[in-house]
């Protein structure tokens, strides 16, 4: 039998205990891979009771005791949160817990005990009170995997983007902006697209960074002085990149034909038009990781949480990715997307 995907707990006070619900149901007949979640079963079972979802939770002592048991429960590992949980009320007591549960499940992954991560939603600024450093998860997981390059992919239905800086203030963000660093990220992703998506000679579209990619230095000169040599040194490697491209134009139906990633400037200028084209079923992929990790692309929502009316789709899209790509690291035929 295969081995489950890890899923987190998340912050409590948001939407992940239920899409976790939820993803259970749309799952349960005939999932590609089970999973279990690292959380409190009694708060899962209270709140499943709360909402009308028929879904049994059942503890398990092991992420092993999963695979047999999720056909007819969901499976939980326990976890401990020391203050009541209230849907939409954000308490930092619970911030150790959430952290503990990212630390077990790369753990399990890393010991061959799970297939693959999947993080629900985490409210940073609750955890940077109990100490939390890091900007993400993804920075975050690059410690735990031993200081480690992590980078961002953000997946949807015909666009893959990847920004070179993730969780920065724009003006810190152009500052960093440095052909290094656009280098290192290409390669990556074309690294992670070629063993993870089956793609044999992936395509990157590289962004400008100033409007119209500069107008030839008219508008700046970033996109001639550091973007256009990192995109000659990804040639020079062998991966098909081109650009810089006009950041505005690039995102249409056709434009995306022409590419299989695009490797974005800044955060925004790679968010905004994949959750333009799919805010409910976008995937964070982390690429550059000894291990598999995927994460809804939404955060935890907490003017709606506890009210039932939360969406699954991007867990299910997310939970999906990672036991497609699990499936191909091991060697075997990869589902069909759901």
């Amino acid at each position: 039998m295969s081995l489950p995907l890890a899923l987190t707990a998340g912050e409590p006070a948001g939407i992940g205990g239920e899409i976790t619900l939820k993803a259970w149901l749309a799952w349960r007949q005939a999932p590609p891979a089970p999973f279990f979640t690292i959380d409190d079963p009694k708060r899962l079972a209270r709140l499943a009771a709360a909402l009308g979802l028929a879904v049994p939770v059942e503890a398990i002592a092991a992420p092993d005791e999963a695979p047999a048991l999720f056909a007819r429960a969901l499976p939980v590992l326990p976890l401990d949160f020391p203050a009541p949980v209230t849907p939409g009320r954000l308490d930092p007591a619970n911030a150790p817990a959430v952290i503990a549960a990212i630390e077990a499940a790369v753990r399990f992954v890393r010991e061959g005990r799970a297939a693959a991560l999947v993080t629900n939603p985490i409210q940073k600024e609750t955890l940077y009170a109990a100490g939390f450093s890091h900007p993400g998860h993804t920075e975050f997981l690059g410690e735990l995997a031993g200081g480690m390059r992590p980078v961002m992919m953000l997946v949807a239905p015909g666009l893959r983007v990847v920004p070179v800086t993730v969780h920065l203030a724009l003006k810190a963000a152009l500052a960093a902006l440095d052909g290094a660093e656009i280098e290192a990220v290409g390669r990556i992703a074309a690294a992670a697209l070629a063993s993870d998506f089956d793609i044999a000679r992936p395509r990157l579209a590289v962004a400008g960074l100033n409007p119209h990619a500069g107008e030839g230095g008219a508008m700046g000169r970033e996109d001639i002085d550091i973007i256009a040599p990192a995109i000659a040194r990804l040639r020079a490697a062998g991966i098909d990149a081109f650009g810089p491209l006009a950041p505005d134009t690039m995102f249409h139906a056709e434009a995306r034909r022409r590419y299989d990633a695009a490797l974005c400037m800044y955060h925004d200028q790679a968010l905004i038009p994949l959750k333009t084209i799919d805010f409910d079923g976008g995937v964070n992929v982390t690429l550059g990781l000894p291990f598999i990790r995927t994460s809804p692309d939404h955060g935890t929502a907490l003017d709606i949480a506890g009210r039932g009316i939360a969406r699954a789709e991007s867990l299910v899209a997310a939970l999906d990715l990672a036991a497609r790509m699990s499936l191909r690291r091991a060697g075997g035929p990869a589902p069909t997307h759901r």
